[in-house]
């Protein structure tokens, strides 16, 4: 199979190893005849921005979880599949239950500076409502490795789908589950229909002391918002990793704020060792017939 790779400069040199090692029938090219080829392998900072002339391609295989950048692209009438993997899932997990136990445990109150502060003790996980906002594949990961550390987990989804040992709520009751949650873990897609989800009013329905962590997208918070909550609620935090505007400009007030965490959108990462083979088994489902791993969904954007 002749397979399109388009992708950020440089990124060629960590990805085609693990391509042809994870999919050794691939004839995998950053160039030639857009109509021979059987499928496109994409990520943002490629040089494809016209789908129509590779009308033979059977799919469009995103590096990327996240495909608001792709999916309203009119030209894409190929089939699109997202990417998850579990290089992915582990390292949101990581990341979202790393600064929950930050959260949870107090880590920031214990100050170097001699003073002896026995009376601070946290309770226990199960005395701790988290609430996590997705229950896709990345947030339920994050979900599960939460509940089996014992968590009180709630979570919440458009379906509202079950999930084991988790209080499953639809989008509909966001209201309800935001007023549990001394923990927030923001996951949702980069939608119309989320962003500025968190705005001025669902803020303010979070408990005093709040930790709000967000490694899903920028899209979703009302950035002014966030700090007109924050300077209301001087025990709460905001742990950000992803931003309306990327790289987060130096001037910006997140970056100095006592009450903020930056992180550089480092949450989760495509890892080429763990996500070759998912691509190399759509790229054969493709070329076969078979259902696709992932297939976006146009009509909701993810």
């Amino acid at each position: 199979m002749r397979v399109r790779f388009s992708a950020r400069e440089g990124a060629w040199d960590d990805w085609a190893p693990a391509l042809r090692a994870a999919c050794p029938e691939i004839d995998l090219r950053r160039e030639g005849d857009p109509a021979a080829f059987d499928a496109i392998i994409y990520a943002p900072g490629g040089d494809i921005a016209d789908f129509t002339p590779y009308r033979n391609a059977r799919l469009v295989q995103s590096l990327w979880a996240g495909v608001e950048r792709i999916v309203g692209n009119a030209t894409l009438t190929q089939p699109l599949a997202r990417m998850v993997d579990p290089g992915l899932r582990q390292g949101m997990a990581e990341y979202c239950v790393g600064w929950t136990m930050r959260a949870h445990l107090g880590m920031d109150r214990y100050a170097q500076d001699g003073v002896w502060r026995n009376g601070l003790v946290p309770p226990l996980a199960a005395e701790r409502p988290v609430t996590v906002l997705g229950l896709g594949a990345l947030g339920g990961a994050v979900a599960a490795m939460l509940t089996d550390l014992g968590f009180s987990v709630t979570g919440i989804s458009a379906s509202g789908r079950a999930m084991h040992g988790v209080r499953a709520l639809p989008l509909e009751r966001l209201d309800e589950g935001l007023a549990t949650a001394q923990i927030l873990i923001c996951l949702l897609p980069d939608t119309p229909g989320t962003r500025g989800l968190m705005d001025a009013r669902r803020l303010s329905l979070l408990p005093p002391g709040a930790w709000l962590i967000n490694p899903g997208r920028g899209t979703l918070i009302d950035e002014a918002a966030l700090l007109d909550r924050l300077a209301q609620d001087p025990d709460a935090h905001a742990v950000l990793d992803v931003f309306a505007t990327e790289p987060l400009p130096p001037a910006h007030p997140f970056w100095a704020h006592p009450q903020v965490t930056v992180t550089p959108h480092i949450a989760a990462e495509t890892r080429p060792a763990t996500a070759a083979p998912v691509v190399a088994e759509n790229l054969r489902r493709a070329m076969a017939g078979r259902p696709l791993l992932n297939l976006v969904d146009r009509g909701r954007g993810y």
